[in-house]
């Protein structure tokens, strides 16, 4: 029996590197206005067991949300299991989203993708409304979710009316807000595309609460 109770709630480096970039996934989800249960936010190392075993499968850990103002608005997040992802596995995936009617996803990678693999989801995720978008992570991008460090502002991602608004008060064109890459680690957390504006909310111990806004390019 005591051995039983040892083992409950530990899991290896692997399976806890996993636990950790699923949860870590959800809260991005969230942040993106996605629906994610409590319990995904908040789950545990044993909750995690429960549900997917002391060593999951990696096609187990597999994510469908829906976005909050707009149900038709869904993303799969894919844990591919071989440690160099190729183009069969990115068709699987696409397959899958055209059964589902999912036009969004993000790719959790153990190694970074090859510069061909990257040109492929590139070709993929053009501004045709009839592709998909799709997104890539590495596993060490996501251990820790990096919107909860202490040097990252708050950023909040405006709506196109909220856009509209802003340039509109202070009778700006858009390429005079200053620019935020996509390249960014906090733009590619929020997932942003080109002429998204975020809101960016800054804490000073000197010049208090101050708001910037940025363009992303």
């Amino acid at each position: 029996m005591s051995n039983i109770l040892h083992r409950v709630g530990t899991l290896d480096e692997v399976a806890s590197k996993a636990f950790r970039v699923r949860k870590t996934c959800n809260k991005m989800l969230l942040k993106r206005g996605f629906n994610i249960d409590e319990e995904d936010i908040d789950m545990t190392t044993e909750a995690f067991i429960s549900r997917f075993g002391e060593k999951p499968s990696r096609e187990t850990l597999t994510i469908l949300a829906e976005n909050k103002e707009d149900v038709s608005d869904r993303i799969f997040v894919f844990f591919p299991e071989e440690d160099k992802v190729g183009v069969k596995t990115i068709k699987m995936f696409t397959s899958r989203m055209q059964q589902e009617n999912v036009k969004k996803a993000i790719l959790v990678v153990k190694i970074n993708l090859t510069p061909a693999m990257k040109s492929v989801i590139r070709e993929m995720s053009t501004s045709d409304g009839n592709s998909f978008r799709l997104e890539y992570f590495k596993d060490s991008e996501l251990l820790v979710d990096i919107t909860e460090h202490t040097l990252v502002p708050e950023h909040i991602v405006l709506t196109p009316q909220e856009k509209k608004t802003l340039l509109g008060r202070y009778r700006l064109k858009q390429n005079q807000l200053p620019k935020i890459q996509l390249s960014d680690p906090v733009a590619r957390y929020f997932g942003l595309i080109q002429k998204q504006v975020v809101k960016i909310i800054r804490v000073s111990e000197t010049a208090g609460r101050y708001v910037t806004y940025r363009i992303c390019v």
